[in-house]
């Protein structure tokens, strides 16, 4: 037995070692190409540890609260390492963003559970027809919804379940068009939620409606609809000081393969920074499961989570200690690692978020 793990941990240590040296040379050889070609080059890297208070940890290593990420059990774990690469030449411009990680893989569903490391965020191409109008193809992270996938672009590390329930990406092709600087339209068709490509065919509709109604305000109206079902989302946000911002996402999802599956629900974000270096930010969420479910919880039955989260940033680099609280409206968790149930479930999670 004591072989056999110690052949495991080998070709695990052989497998990441790998990984990371092709990252690296990868991300060396584009940073090469870009000093001499004006190809920006962006991305991050993410760590953390996560403890879930009732000591629960199932046979995968996860505990409590089932959204997408910091899921390990008293583990100090991966999430990815991004990597984006972005040019613009005249009015043509792609976006290439690739993950190798946990965070940007397996855990993003497009590769499923088998522990694949590796996913293509975004691979996409713009063409401006005029400063109003473009169109763009490829692959793209959701229009729909608050969160997304990369830490650097969220306050909270851990994620909320309208993001979890909602799609990832979307593969298509979409128009845009500025009808001032306060209102926009974007219409596309897309294939069915997260895949590179669609063996079905193109299946599903979008339209997002961007309004700006006062200065440091933006909303968003987003709609999708296809096999997997429809969703009408709304997202807002507003920088009420230069401090303070309040954030806000609504959704509701009806399921096609059922006819009263899907789920709804709303977050609020409030968040203030104190100074360049520490900000503190809270995030309230209520979820709830259509009679037939969806994804988190029985049919019929809610959470409501609270989520309080700190930035401590030291330059790129972002700490960010997370406390949070979850409760259902029925015994939806485990208190102990005797299976024993509970209503509610807590957590705390320090991430280290660096991008560059």
């Amino acid at each position: 037995m004591a072989k056999t793990t110690l052949k495991i941990r080998r070709a695990t240590y052989t497998t990441m070692r790998k990984i990371f040296l092709a990252f690296s040379l990868l991300l060396s050889g584009f940073m090469t190409y870009g000093q001499d070609n004006g190809l920006t080059i962006s991305g991050s890297v993410d760590a953390y540890y996560k403890y879930d208070f009732s000591g629960y940890r199932d046979a995968d290593g996860l505990s409590n609260i089932p959204t997408s990420f910091a899921n390990e059990q008293n583990s100090v774990s991966l999430g990815m390492a991004n990597l984006i690469a972005t040019k613009t030449v005249g009015k043509a411009s792609f976006v290439g963003d690739v993950s190798f990680g946990p965070r940007g893989g397996y855990q993003s569903l497009l590769n499923g559970s088998d522990g694949n490391s590796f996913h293509i965020q975004n691979l996409y191409m713009t063409y401006a027809f005029t400063e109003r109008f473009s169109m763009t193809a490829g692959f793209m992270g959701t229009f729909v919804g608050y969160e997304v996938i990369s830490p650097t672009a969220n306050f909270n590390y851990s994620t909320s379940y309208l993001f979890s329930a909602g799609p990832f990406q979307n593969a298509g092709i979409k128009a845009e068009y500025a009808f001032s600087d306060k209102v926009a339209l974007m219409v596309g068709l897309f294939n069915d939620w997260n895949v590179y490509q669609d063996f079905d065919g193109v299946s599903d509709f979008g339209a997002q409606l961007s309004v700006s109604p006062a200065d440091g305000w933006d909303a968003c109206i987003n709609f999708l609809t296809g096999s997997t079902g429809t969703i009408v989302d709304l997202t807002t946000a507003y920088q009420v000081t230069d401090a303070f911002k309040v954030g806000l996402n609504a959704a509701d999802f009806s399921d096609t393969g059922s006819a009263d599956g899907g789920y709804s629900g709303g977050a609020l974000y409030l968040q203030y920074g104190f100074s360049e270096a520490f900000a503190l930010g809270a995030r309230g969420e209520y979820y709830k499961e259509k009679e037939a479910g969806w994804a988190f919880v029985p049919g019929g039955e809610s959470v409501i989570g609270l989520t309080l989260s700190a930035n401590v940033k030291a330059g790129p680099l972002t700490m960010i200690p997370e406390f949070r609280l979850d409760n259902g409206s029925t015994e939806l968790f485990y208190k102990s690692k005797d299976m024993d149930i509970t209503k509610s479930a807590s957590q705390f999670a320090v991430a280290l978020v660096y991008t560059f």
